[in-house]
């Protein structure tokens, strides 16, 4: 078991896939060795996005905050607070922040194969 606080894997920089505009990530799941899966919490700020980009496995967006707009083979759905996007392997993806409120998301998938200790 790994136990990590939030507040111990902090950091500014930005969004992946094109860096539009900047973001706090918390990445929690980098602490944990050998582990299968990526769990991350990734805030956009006013006016970022991650960007569209390919898929190689089934993802999850978890909406904690905030409103965005998620793209998923050029379908577009808002997203507020307390939705999940379930997006497929093999599709194009990407979420921008809308609104005036930062846009916190949890987002979850597995990794390609286990990471070594």
């Amino acid at each position: 078991m790994v136990v990590v606080d939030q507040n111990d894997v902090i950091r500014e920089e930005a969004p992946p896939h094109g860096a539009i505009g900047m973001s706090t990530a918390y990445r929690i799941s980098d602490v944990a060795p050998g582990r299968a899966m990526e769990f991350r919490i990734r805030t956009l700020h006013v006016g970022a996005a991650i960007g569209l980009h390919p898929i190689s496995h089934d993802e999850v967006y978890y909406v904690v905050s905030g409103t965005g707009d998620v793209t998923s083979d050029g379908e577009t759905a808002r997203m507020t607070a307390g939705m999940a996007a379930y997006l497929y392997e093999g599709a194009e993806v990407g979420i921008v922040q809308v609104g005036e409120e930062p846009l916190s998301l949890i987002i979850a998938y597995p990794l390609a194969q286990r990471r070594p200790d």
